[in-house]
């Protein structure tokens, strides 16, 4: 399964999210989830996303988040959320490698972990 790690501004659209998402899904990316830091996943927009493409949605508490390591952390995103690391962590926690480091699009950070072989 593939999973796309979110990191959103509050009030985020769907279209933003769904835009993110699809400059980095892998090609042929079968079974997708999303995952996030648990207080976006109530976020209009990610629920919004999610369901257009009838992916499930995922949040994790800061402080699970906080224990997976990854490649990359923000100290301003720490202080803001309490984990320096959002859509990474909320893929690998998932399990699986990283396939896509943090990129930013927007007021979207997306990352992704898979754990299979990505075509």
């Amino acid at each position: 399964m593939i999973t796309v790690g979110i990191g959103a501004r509050s009030g985020v659209s769907a279209e933003e999210v769904l835009a993110a998402v699809d400059a980095v899904l892998p090609t042929g990316a079968g079974a997708v989830r999303l995952a996030t830091l648990a207080a976006r996943a109530q976020e209009p927009g990610l629920r919004e996303a999610a369901s257009a493409r009838g992916w499930s949605l995922v949040g994790h508490p800061a402080t699970a988040l906080a224990q997976v390591r990854t490649p990359t952390a923000s100290a301003r995103v720490a202080d803001a959320v309490g984990t320096g690391s959002v859509a990474e962590a909320a893929a690998l926690l998932h399990g699986g490698s990283l396939v896509v480091p943090r990129t930013v699009c927007g007021r979207v950070t997306v990352a992704v972990a898979s754990d299979e072989p990505v075509p």
